[in-house]
């Protein structure tokens, strides 16, 4: 049957009412639900959406730029919004090392492996984040460090553990050390009750990888709109030829490795040779 054909047929008296039924849900749920949920949108824009590594690379920053648009006619909040920004890097499995002194040496005595976490993790905030919401929320969403869920191979089970645990703050306190792991509740700054800006730090050991930037609304404790970006960390230049040759051509990256060391060691004796 032909495309016109269809489209002029009348439908059976059955299936017209079941259009119009569908037809006043879809108008009671626009005029009950929909200007509530579309009454904010949020506007969101990085500095840059890629960071290059060079072998000058000490760090970098990427700015964060965001607008709250509110219907026409919407009133606005009378106790404003707040913004909390969780900027998550590229997945990793890492272990943690747990050493004692035993006869006079400092040997490791435990282990425990870190399943999939972030190898960078940012969250920002335009204030303290229990001001913002109760704790049981914010663990719910994840929001803060303590809060974040860090998978652990614990002998046959992968899960999380208590906030306490020796190995979790241990690695939460490395990562931290190293700037990897940043949770600075007042790094959001309100340029109006409408505008605001963060800047994200990138530090030098920053692995290379696509960065996600999710940013969320909220308002009165409730999560209104979020809004999701993403940038790059890529190496260039001779450090981009290296790190590329390492994984494409292993062995030829070896091989040459080696014969520049014999070769550095060679001219070392030469140089440095006693008569």
């Amino acid at each position: 049957m032909s495309r016109r054909g269809r489209i002029g047929r009348a439908p059976p008296a059955g299936r017209g009412r079941g259009f119009v039924l569908l037809a006043c849900l879809a108008l009671l749920v626009a005029l009950s639900g929909g200007p509530a949920a579309a009454a904010e949108r949020l506007v969101t824009s990085l500095s840059t959406h890629r960071v290059l590594i060079n072998s000058v690379f000490t760090g970098a920053e990427v700015v964060l730029f965001g607008a709250v648009e509110r219907d026409a006619g919407e009133a606005p909040r009378r106790a404003g919004y707040d913004v909390i920004a969780t900027v998550t890097g590229p997945r990793q499995t890492l272990k943690t090392l747990r050493k004692d002194r035993m006869l006079g040496i400092w040997i490791n005595v435990d282990s425990r492996t870190f399943i999939d976490v972030p190898a960078y993790l940012a969250i920002l905030g335009t204030r303290p984040f229990d001001q913002v919401m109760p704790e049981e929320r914010l663990r719910r969403l994840q929001i803060g460090l303590g809060n974040v869920v860090l998978p652990q191979q614990i002998g046959p089970d992968i899960a999380d553990v208590v906030r306490d645990d020796p190995f979790r703050q241990a690695f939460l306190r490395l990562k931290t050390e190293r700037r990897l792991y940043v949770e600075d509740p007042t790094a959001v700054t309100l340029l109006s009750p409408t505008l605001f800006q963060a800047s994200i730090p990138v530090p030098a050991e920053a692995p290379v990888g696509i960065y996600e930037v999710d940013v969320k609304l909220f308002a009165d404790g409730a999560l209104v709109t979020r809004s999701t970006s993403a940038f790059e960390i890529t190496k260039v230049g001779f450090e981009r030829f290296v790190a590329t040759a390492a994984v494409d051509h292993g062995l030829v990256y070896g091989i040459v490795t080696a014969m520049m060391a014999l070769v550095t060691g060679w001219l070392a004796s030469i140089v440095f040779r006693r008569d």
